[in-house]
């Protein structure tokens, strides 16, 4: 019988109300670069518009999310916005680049940062259709997760989407991520539609198993599209954001 993640218990390393000793002090995030063998995670900017534009104003990319993004000015001032987050705290946006190419290819971020109390969502993430079922999605949230848990030391991470998209909801208890309920009438979404928001989280101690699952699906396509070769630890942050749309390091051999 297969496992879903909804069969195992939530928090399974923690007991509600036990002492949290291990790293009291809030969490310090800064921009960073995060490179694996497939994709490239830069600190976004307005210079990745262009390359942005050019492939992500496919209105099923923006089905789901909060507000319609339809236009090159729609992206823009969606991209502003995410800034605007990120010179508050509250964000750490990234722009998704394509190693093979060098093309940004999507977005994802870290946001409603809780420095705190050492949690954060990853949240905002869209794939260019071209590159999706492939590889990208699965590698930036590798990166995305082993650096919140592994470097920044966050015992949390949450992820959101709207009740009604049965492929994120499917795609988030993929990977282990557990689903912890449903906030109704929760946004007021675009075109006016009342959202329910199903919450799904990974702790500290789910990261091991979640890790696992990812990295093993790299593995998996990179034997299918004949680059398999050892798995890094995760990916590694590089030093500091290179120009917007070139990736460092060489480009990957495969084409994901």
């Amino acid at each position: 019988m297969t496992e879903r993640a909804t069969d195992r218990p939530i928090d399974p390393g923690r007991i509600a109300g036990q002492p949290y000793t291990d790293d009291l002090r809030p969490m310090t995030i800064e921009p960073v670069t995060l490179e694996g063998r497939f994709v490239r995670l830069e600190p976004l900017s307005l210079e990745h518009l262009d390359g942005l534009a050019a492939v992500g104003l496919d209105p099923a990319l923006w089905r789901w999310t909060t507000i319609a993004v339809r236009t090159r000015a729609d992206l823009e001032a969606w991209i502003r916005a995410a800034l605007a987050e990120a010179e508050a705290g509250t964000s750490l946006p990234f722009a998704t680049l394509d190693r093979a190419t060098g093309r940004a290819i999507g977005s994802s971020r870290y946001l409603n940062v809780d420095r705190a109390n050492r949690r954060l969502e990853i949240g905002w993430t869209w794939v260019a259709p071209a590159w999706q079922r492939s590889a990208v999605n699965s590698e930036a949230k590798l990166l995305q997760l082993e650096h919140a848990f592994e470097r920044l030391r966050a015992i949390r991470v949450e992820f959101k989407t709207d009740s009604l998209n049965a492929a994120s909801r499917a795609a988030l208890a993929g990977i282990g991520a557990i689903e912890e309920g449903t906030f109704r009438n929760h946004v007021i979404s675009q075109g006016g539609r009342l959202r329910h928001s199903t919450f799904f989280s990974v702790t500290d101690a789910d990261w091991p198993a979640v890790r696992a699952t990812l990295r093993a699906r790299l593995d998996r396509h990179a034997t299918a599209t004949g680059t398999a070769q050892p798995a890094r630890p995760g990916g590694r942050p590089s030093g500091g954001p290179a120009r917007p749309g070139r990736a460092s390091g060489g480009p990957a051999r495969d084409r994901s």
